[in-house]
């Protein structure tokens, strides 16, 4: 399976996201090294809701065996940042959970008007959120780490006793999420809290925002059962998975700014090599005016958000900079890529020059082009233009693939 797709209809909780990748064929078995360091276990079940045979997921206490959603000691970032660095985990998962925490954090602090260091969680902090945030990554690690696509996501309706009072819905936490994330809600379609903020914070960290249920040929299809029965809804959330036809393949980035007048181009030109060797996808060095009518440069790097404090890191260690803007929900939109090689038939010699080739996820062709650095080994072999070679290859590889012409 290529992405899945969490169809929220119905509102999402931990939980719930558990359960239906568990449905949905996700292995288990990592989730007991957690459940052991946590002290808690996930019972599974089969449940139905409205009609829908579906998976349902319970944390619980492993001494006394009691349900512990919500309860718990109050525990602030820090606190719940500790207990993931604990836990054995890789370290992308570790990092994944540190920032779907951080969000969580970075929410509440908008809403109290308070630094997320100052923020104390309540029901977040909670063992079973943990459980919930780090599970669901872990099942995802077993499905081979799949895009996720999430459509807009139900928050149902009317107002929820919080532990400051009474709000409506949906939380101040999870609008807090959604706006800083790109995911899109939508009211009911029951008058009750569906979407959780831990849920929101998960999908806004692994989930690319999309406006429907893409074109897609579906594998699997998983359903995890919330607590609740509703006389005329399903409370399950839905997790299709398959291959989304003719599409690029989307993935999250991080893209990193900085502004420079300083710096010498003997540095500057080997940011590529350096920012690179860091993690970096691409860098680009764009001239501009500064203040003060000085010249400078604009160094912009997109980067995998995993790797994006080493090369912060390393970007003001090699420039000096005293600031570094950082835009962490941001996504590409990127071609699947693969290799393949022409002859050339040149002064009676055979030489190969190496094509790469781009395409949808599907396999639709989208185009190719001739790598340069194999090129310009033809044309030094054969004392021709660089652009000649590349000419020839391209029409050579035209003539070998009609299906392209």
């Amino acid at each position: 399976m290529d992405s899945l797709v969490v169809d929220a209809s119905m509102g999402a909780a931990g939980d719930m996201l558990l359960g239906a990748l568990l449905d949905l064929g996700a292995d288990p078995a990592p989730l007991a090294a957690t459940a052991e360091a946590l002290a808690i276990q996930y019972e599974s079940s089969r449940v139905d809701r409205n009609g829908i045979s579906a998976t349902r997921i319970e944390v619980v206490d492993a001494g006394a065996g009691t349900p512990i959603e919500g309860h718990g000691p109050h525990r602030t970032v820090a606190d719940v940042t500790e207990i993931i660095g604990n836990l054995p985990l890789d370290p992308v998962e570790r990092d994944t959970a540190v920032a779907i925490v951080t969000r969580l954090g970075a929410a509440e602090a908008a809403i109290h008007d308070t630094t997320p260091e100052e923020v104390v969680f309540h029901e977040v902090g909670a063992d079973d959120a943990v459980a919930d945030i780090v599970g669901v990554l872990q099942l995802l690690a077993s499905l081979g780490s799949p895009e996720v696509l999430v459509p807009p996501l139900a928050t149902g309706s009317g107002r929820r006793e919080m532990a400051h009072g009474s709000y409506p819905l949906p939380a101040p936490a999870v609008t807090e999420i959604v706006a800083a994330s790109g995911l899109q809600i939508t009211g009911g379609p029951v008058a009750e809290e569906l979407l959780t903020p831990t849920a929101a914070a998960i999908l806004a960290e692994i989930g690319t925002p999309i406006d429907t249920v893409p074109t897609m040929g579906i594998d699997r299809v998983g359903y995890g059962a919330g607590a609740r029965e509703f006389s005329s809804e399903a409370n399950v959330v839905r997790i299709i998975g398959g291959a989304v036809g003719g599409s690029l393949h989307r993935e999250q980035i991080s893209v990193l700014e900085t502004n420079v007048d300083d710096v010498s181009p003997e540095i500057l030109g080997g940011l590529q090599q350096t920012l690179s060797a860091a993690g970096a996808h691409d860098v680009s060095i764009i001239p501009l005016m500064m203040k003060k009518s000085r010249p400078g440069h604009l160094i912009k790097v997109i980067a995998p958000p995993t790797a994006a404090g080493a090369i912060a890191a390393v970007l003001a260690r090699e420039t000096g900079t005293l600031g570094i803007r950082e835009q962490m929900q941001v996504h590409r939109s990127v071609a699947a890529r693969s290799f393949t090689s022409v002859e050339l038939e040149l002064d009676d010699d055979v030489h190969d020059v190496v094509i790469k080739e781009s395409m949808t996820a599907d396999g639709t062709p989208l185009g190719a082009s001739v790598e340069f650095a194999s090129a310009a080994a033809v044309a030094a072999d054969t004392d021709r233009p660089t652009a000649e070679v590349i000419a020839r290859a391209l029409g050579r590889y035209y003539e070998d693939s009609p299906a392209l012409r």
